[in-house]
């Protein structure tokens, strides 16, 4: 304890230690960094006033060269006659520039941005350069006074004042634009010793930085993870230890809760030895075996039962070796002759002397068993219903086929047949002679011929359509609607709300597909519906067809009163539903007199491969 509290602080007094000259390191630097960022700011600062003076300094010198050649301008102007107005203007704001800005280099001029000058050789320039600045300005100034007088007046006296002095003004200039710019790089020479020294400085802090922080850190924090490695393997070591003993109890947990739940659901327990001697057996054990306590001393097998079979056999399991749990269901029978069925848990237990033992754990499960038994006898008879159920729909599915066989055959007789018999004789009474009367016969066998064609491809239709095989339920509910609009005259719309056609069970799609047909054609036999959308969907795996008419409608609450088929010979409703429920679908009619009838149909189809 104590020498953990000496590691521990230590440890703080190192930390404190390596933050502290961390700290002093990075304000050093901090301050360093500042110090020239202020230095770099005051030399920008000065620069940009040496270069603003320099500048200046070197318009002086194209300002006096201005000035004479205005002054020149102005002479000729004045002998010519020409533009004398203008110049005049010119010269005066050139005079006035130069003089402003001699004044601010050395005086300053905040308008301009000219400071005051203060460096003794420059003002010693300057003292030496004013006689002739002034004597310059004071010629213009004569020029330009004698200039606005309307009168021609000669200027030769101060042209000469002017170009006497311009080569010595420019002179002198040239050598204080000079010191200007000598000035400027010696200030800039200091900034650059200056920056080195700070260089160095931050230099040198970095080092002392390295050598006395970050070097101790560095060392400290490689032992650090030395020891913190170290102790991975050995926490690696122990975890793997600990995880050989949480697994080892968790068997032994798992084997002590199967035994918890035998012991819990089942009363009737015994304990033999290895020769199946009993060495303990519960009291509700001998009672459920109608034994009594004194006959201990035999086996355990003819305790159980009397049947000399099942005594055999529970010799066997009971006196062969194991390691692991047994269980079994055995039936076994009392002195009475009563048959019980019994739950049985055998469980090896070894002793400290190393001799095996048994125990029995049991459990009565007779009315499990005959419960069982009632279960299984239920499921055979519910199983032979469902069978004679769909033996009796087989059949009804026979009926309704053989019906709509009927209906073709007496839509061919009446209608075809009657047709072709009567094409028969109006051709066989056709007169070559009697050109009016065969005239009128032949316009009435086209129209006879019409119908004819119209009847076959009405009684084909009805047939299964090669779209519904080749195609699916989507094109034949279209080419349906389609043909069925041109045959009878109503309009007969499709509606397809699928993103795509998909194909079902050949069975499902055929019985979909007639049931569909049975319904839009009631809507036109006995609704007398004059409109007729049929509209398809499948959305998540569900069709859905849907039959809308507005024809007359009828009370749905007789629908459950419906014979088997219709008048006409049609499927009628019943096959409709039978037909729904044989691909385990869904059917849907709902209507009202006077307001038309929906038909829907649903269906969860497996998409066919």
């Amino acid at each position: 304890m104590i020498e953990a509290e000496k590691q521990q602080a230590l440890d703080i007094a190192t930390f404190l230690r390596v933050r502290k000259w961390y700290l002093l390191a990075i304000a050093a630097i901090a301050l360093t960094v500042i110090f020239a960022q202020i230095l770099i700011q005051q030399h920008l600062d000065s620069q940009l006033n040496d270069s603003r003076v320099i500048n200046v300094a070197g318009r002086q010198r194209a300002f006096s060269q201005k000035l004479v050649k205005e002054a020149l301008l102005l002479e000729m102007a004045e002998t010519h006659g020409s533009g004398k107005e203008a110049i005049v203007e010119n010269l005066n704001q050139t005079l006035r520039i130069w003089k402003t800005a001699h004044i601010g280099l050395q005086k300053g001029n905040d308008s301009i941005g000219l400071p005051v000058e203060q460096n003794p050789t420059i003002l010693a320039l300057f003292a030496d350069l004013n006689p002739h600045h002034q004597v310059m300005v004071e010629a213009a100034e004569s020029i330009l006074a004698n200039g606005a007088d309307s009168i021609s007046i000669p200027h030769g006296d101060e042209l000469k004042v002017l170009l006497d002095n311009e080569r010595l003004f420019l002179t002198k200039m040239d050598a204080i634009v000079n010191a200007y710019d000598s000035q400027s790089k010696e200030k800039l020479q200091k900034l650059k010793i200056k920056e080195y020294l700070l260089l160095a400085f931050s230099l040198l802090i970095l080092f002392l930085e390295v050598v006395f922080v970050f070097r101790p850190l560095s060392i400290q924090i490689r032992e650090t993870i030395s020891k913190l490695i170290q102790n991975q393997l050995k926490s690696d070591a122990t975890a793997t230890e600990i995880k050989k003993l949480f697994a080892e109890k968790e068997k032994s947990l798992q084997q002590l809760q199967e035994l918890n739940f035998v012991i819990d659901n089942a009363a009737l327990f015994a304990s033999t030895r290895k020769d199946g001697s009993v060495v303990f057996i519960s009291k509700k054990f001998l009672t459920l075996l109608e034994q009594e306590p004194a006959q201990m001393n035999i086996p355990i097998s003819e305790i159980l039962t009397q049947n000399p079979g099942q005594q055999q056999y529970l010799r066997e399991i009971l006196m062969s070796k194991r390691k692991n749990i047994r269980s079994e269901e055995i039936k076994i029978e009392t002195k009475t002759g009563k048959r019980l069925w019994l739950d049985m848990s055998i469980i090896p237990m070894h002793q400290s002397s190393l001799e095996q033992s048994v125990l029995i754990l049991c459990s009565d499960i007779t009315e499990r068993k005959k419960n069982q038994l009632k279960i299984e006898e239920l499921t055979k008879q519910n199983y032979e219903e469902r069978m004679q159920q769909k033996q009796l729909q087989a059949s009804q599915i026979v009926d309704g086929q053989e019906e709509e066989r009927k209906r073709i055959a007496k839509d061919i007789h009446d209608g075809i047949g009657q047709m072709l018999t009567a094409l028969k004789f109006n051709i066989e009474s056709i007169n070559t002679d009697q050109k009016e009367k065969t005239k009128e016969k032949i316009a009435y066998l086209k129209k006879l011929t019409a119908d004819l064609i119209k009847g076959v491809r009405t009684a084909t239709f009805n047939l299964t359509p090669p779209e519904l095989e080749d195609h699916g339920i989507f094109p034949a509910l279209q080419k349906m609607t389609v043909e069925l609009n041109k045959l009878t005259g109503k309009n007969i719309l499709f509606e397809n709300k699928a993103d795509e056609n998909v194909r079902f069970d050949s069975l499902a799609e055929t019985n979909i597909y007639r049931v569909t047909q049975e319904a839009v054609n009631n809507a036109i036999k006995y609704a007398e519906a004059n409109y007729i959308l049929v509209s398809i969907n499948y959305v998540e795996g569900l069709l859905s067809v849907v039959i809308d008419d507005d024809g007359k409608g009828f009370d749905d609450s007789v629908l459950d009163s419906i014979p088997k088929n219709n008048s006409e010979g049609g499927m009628g409703v019943f096959f409709m539903k039978e037909r729904i429920n044989y691909i385990n679908g869904r059917l849907f009619i709902n209507s009202i007199p006077g307001e038309g009838t929906r038909v829907t149909i649903n269906y969860k189809p497996e998409l066919a491969k």
